[in-house]
């Protein structure tokens, strides 16, 4: 029971916790309570938990908010900023993140050519930086049961749309899988089985509305 010694974890094939980068995007009140293609529960859930697991490994987070210093919305709901909150957060006007300077300038400077992508609407707000993240030559990783859209077909469709253009759709499973590949890298165990040992009703995800 011997295990390979690590890969080169920048050269890696691989989401690593040293290429990666995590990206999070309009997870507020008014885009979850829209949200028609899964239950919106088991989304916060997912989104609650997939950033739990950014965390843990350590990532870069780009968090970003649309249209709360306008007054127009407000910012993302309390579970997701009870993990995210000491992280910074980038509110814009433009509905693709990625024609945001500060957005942009924030990704950039995390170094990683993969993204690992959230955003509400799957339609929308995932689908316009994952198609411009890709032509500029980033990997694009959509976490395919964190994501949701205004209707099934929507998501459906923006799913596929991403994936021809070449975006990888993972779930939080598979990414927390990936991240820790080897149950010896004992630091980051505990928070591994963290993710798991919430899901049984305890609730991260109570009061959506923040």
């Amino acid at each position: 029971m011997t295990s390979e010694a690590i890969r080169d974890p920048l050269k890696d094939h691989l989401l690593t916790p040293q290429n990666s980068a995590f990206i999070v995007i309009d997870y507020q009140p008014i885009q979850v309570s829209s949200i028609r293609s899964m239950d919106k529960q088991e989304l916060i859930f997912n989104i609650v938990h997939t950033a739990m697991a950014a965390v843990n490994y350590s990532l870069p987070i780009v968090h970003s908010t649309v249209n709360v210093a306008t007054g127009r919305n407000k910012p993302a709901i309390q579970p997701l900023m009870d993990v995210l909150g000491a992280y910074p957060t980038y509110d814009r006007t433009s509905i693709n993140s990625w024609e945001d300077v500060e957005f942009k300038k924030a990704v950039t400077a995390t170094g990683r050519k993969k993204l690992i992508m959230t955003a509400l609407w799957t339609e929308a707000c995932l689908t316009f930086p994952a198609l411009d993240a890709i032509q500029e030559g980033y990997e694009v990783y959509v976490v395919a049961d964190a994501v949701g859209g205004t209707s099934v077909a929507a998501h459906e469709a923006a799913l596929r749309r991403v994936e021809q253009a070449g975006a990888m759709l993972i779930s939080k499973t598979q990414l927390y899988c990936e991240l820790q590949r080897d149950w010896n890298r004992e630091k980051t165990v505990p928070g591994f089985m963290d993710v798991f040992q919430n899901a049984d009703g305890s609730n991260p995800e109570k009061d959506f509305e923040g």
